[in-house]
């Protein structure tokens, strides 16, 4: 991705929607190269066109979220793809950055299984023959691309990886990371238990914000990789919890 589509999708995340032609003077390019960028962003799901106007792409669909913070994500996943080794069988949970993860370990690593319950990832990384996917059972929520339910259970315990590799929606001080979603929330809980460790890959801004329910994951040692933006009263309430915090 250049640099000028991560500036769109910077620009996209703040104004939500803008005109092609605002977006041309504020990148100093003509419209007719910012409607080519728009294109090629529309063709990967990140951003859609309509009447003149550029607006992202469902904000909770993976593609969506994808083009949030886009640059800081895709350094975290380069970070936690140098925790795997050739040859490994990891867990990894939805999230943009576990796709983009998925994606860096597709490139850069060899004879990987990667048990996911993200139909997204198990697609994302399809075309990439050093990889293989395992994909749980289960009920698939539709926006978010996700496997759910009591069957990730069964499926789940069949495995017994090193890392489970993991998103989230938020932090609390007193619980740690939470979740929006009750019956994502489970799912991580599940495949935790299968771990030896859990990755937790966010940008720094999510410890700003609650999600409802917690992960409750606190029987796994846990490692967050984040961006270098990440609050000192952030990190302390991590290293409080036990928490080891890789900053990037």
């Amino acid at each position: 991705m250049s640099k000028r589509d991560s500036a769109i999708l910077e620009i996209l995340t703040r104004r939500k929607r803008i005109e092609v032609s605002e977006l041309s003077e504020i990148l100093d390019v003509s419209n007719v190269t910012i409607r080519k960028d728009l294109d090629a962003l529309q063709a990967q799901g990140l951003v859609i066109r309509e009447h003149g106007f550029a607006l992202l792409a469902n904000p909770n669909d993976v593609n969506g979220r994808l083009a949030y913070h886009y640059t800081e994500k895709l350094q975290i996943a380069k970070r936690a793809a140098d925790l795997v080794k050739d040859g490994s069988t990891i867990m990894i949970e939805n999230g943009s950055c576990c796709a983009l993860l998925a994606r860096e370990i597709a490139l850069a690593k060899h004879n990987i299984t990667i048990v996911t319950n993200s139909t997204f990832i198990a697609n994302y990384v399809r075309d990439f023959p050093s990889i293989s996917t395992t994909l749980l059972g289960g009920f698939v929520q539709p926006d978010s691309q996700v496997v759910v339910g009591p069957l990730v259970r069964l499926c789940a315990r069949e495995f017994s990886v090193e890392y489970l590799f993991a998103g989230t929606d938020g932090w609390s001080s007193n619980i740690g990371f939470t979740n929006s979603d009750q019956m994502r929330a489970e799912s991580v809980r599940i495949m935790a238990q299968s771990a030896n460790e859990v990755i937790i890959l966010t940008e720094s801004e999510k410890f700003s914000s609650t999600g409802a329910v917690p992960l409750r994951i606190q029987d796994r040692p846990i490692t967050v990789i984040t961006d270098n933006q990440m609050q000192p009263m952030y990190v302390e309430q991590a290293q409080k919890l036990g928490l080891g915090i890789v900053r990037v």
